[in-house]
């Protein structure tokens, strides 16, 4: 199944959680905190401006963003994953190699 979200949106795989500390402690799966970075699966058309006009989005598909602790209440499974819905303003910024 796809996704096609809507105007200024965009949907986010979160990474994968990590399960040791740098120190090499294993943490259970309640203890680990959720990852802030994700890869951008599917992108709106853009923002509607007040004059009627499409500001096109800065993210694309196959980007690592970041996004806050708290961003993405919008949670949906699809195909056995957790994906993400985030308005393109909850996004930090996208990271480059």
């Amino acid at each position: 199944m796809k996704i096609r979200p809507l105007h200024d949106r965009v949907v986010v795989r979160r990474k994968e959680e990590e399960q040791t500390t740098a120190g090499g402690i294993l943490l259970p799966g309640s203890a680990a905190e959720k990852p802030n970075q994700g890869e951008v699966v599917a992108v709106g058309t853009g923002r509607v401006l007040n004059n009627g006009e499409v500001q096109a989005l800065s993210v694309k598909v196959g980007d690592i963003v970041v996004f806050g602790k708290y961003s993405g209440s919008n949670t949906i499974k699809i195909d056995g994953q957790d994906l993400l819905i985030l308005n393109e303003s909850e996004i930090y910024g996208v990271l480059e190699a």
